[in-house]
C-alpha cells in the first residue's frame, strides 16, 4: 500500500504542485529552508516535562515533542488537518523520528493516535496516523493501528486545561484485530511496510509503545490512551508529538 501512496503522490507532484506551508513557495509542501522550524528542539536533552517540574501524565514514562505550536510548524499541522495537503506527513514524521531516535529511551512499536471513525469517514485520513506512519519507517520499527475511539469526543482544543483529561478519560480501547507491519533490519531506512491486517488479537501485549499525535497539550490525550493500552498488556508507553501547544 506505501509504494501504491508514494506513485498517487508522485502523481499529485506532476498534477497540482505543492506549496511550502511555510514561506508559499511552490515546488515541496515544506521547503528545505522552512524544515529546520521543525527540530528546533532536536539539541535539547529528551523527557522534557508537561506543566509542573517532572509531571509527565501517569501512565506515560516519557513525553516530547519536536517544536513549539507556532509558526510554520502551526500552519504545516493545520494544513495536513483540514486542507487536506497529506504530502506534508513525510516531512512532519521524519521530524518525528528525528527526535526519537535522538531521546527516546525505548520502544517496540509505533501506534498512533487515532481520531474517531466517523470524522476519519469525513475527512478521508487520520493525519496522526499518517505521521506516525512515516515516523516508524523512519526508525525502522513496527506500525500498528491498535487503538480506536470507543466514543466521539469534544474537540481538546474547545476545552478548558481542567476538562481535558475527564473529556477523552475511557474513550479509547485496543482493537480486537491489529494493523501490524514490521519493517526490516537494514543499514539504512526502507519504505513503510504495506498495511496489511494481522489476525493478532493483541497486538500490544508484552511491547513497549510508541504514541504518535500530532500536538500535545497537557498530554491528557495521550495519557488516555496510555492506560488503554496498558490495561491491554502493553509493556510500558511514551508518547511524542509534532508540536505543543502552551
Amino acid at each position: 500500500m506505501a509504494p501504491l501512496r508514494r506513485l498517487a503522490n508522485l502523481g499529485l507532484d506532476l498534477a497540482f504542485p505543492a506549496t511550502c506551508a511555510g514561506c508559499q513557495r511552490e515546488g515541496e509542501p515544506l521547503c528545505a529552508a522552512c524544515r529546520p522550524a521543525l527540530d528546533v528542539r532536536l539539541g535539547l536533552p529528551g523527557g522534557s516535562p508537561i506543566g509542573l517540574p517532572a509531571e509527565i501524565p501517569i501512565p506515560l514514562l516519557q513525553l516530547d515533542w519536536c517544536a513549539p505550536f507556532t509558526g510554520t510548524v502551526r500552519t504545516a499541522l493545520h494544513d495536513l488537518k483540514y486542507a487536506g495537503e497529506r504530502r506534508l506527513a513525510n516531512p512532519l514524521g521524519a521530524a518525528v523520528a528525528r527526535r526519537w531516535a535522538r531521546i527516546g529511551v525505548g520502544a517496540d512499536i509505533v501506534v498512533p493516535v487515532p481520531i474517531h471513525a466517523d470524522r476519519e469517514r469525513r475527512r478521508g485520513y487520520d493525519q496522526a496516523a499518517l505521521i506516525a506512519e512515516v515516523a516508524a519507517r523512519d526508525l525502522r520499527l513496527p506500525f500498528v493501528c491498535a487503538l480506536e475511539r470507543g466514543r466521539a469526543t469534544v474537540a481538546q482544543f474547545e476545552l478548558g486545561r481542567d476538562d481535558r483529561a475527564a473529556n477523552v478519560e475511557g474513550a479509547f480501547r485496543v482493537r480486537g484485530r491489529g494493523t501490524d507491519n514490521t519493517g526490516g533490519t537494514g543499514p539504512s531506512p526502507g519504505p513503510s511496510p504495506s498495511l496489511n491486517p494481522s489476525p493478532s488479537p493483541n497486538p500490544v501485549r508484552g511491547r513497549w509503545v510508541l504514541l504518535v499525535d500530532d500536538v500535545v497539550t497537557t498530554g491528557s490525550t495521550l495519557a488516555a490512551c496510555a492506560t488503554a493500552l496498558i490495561q491491554a498488556g502493553a509493556l510500558a508507553v511514551s508518547g511524542i508529538a509534532v508540536a505543543r501547544e502552551r
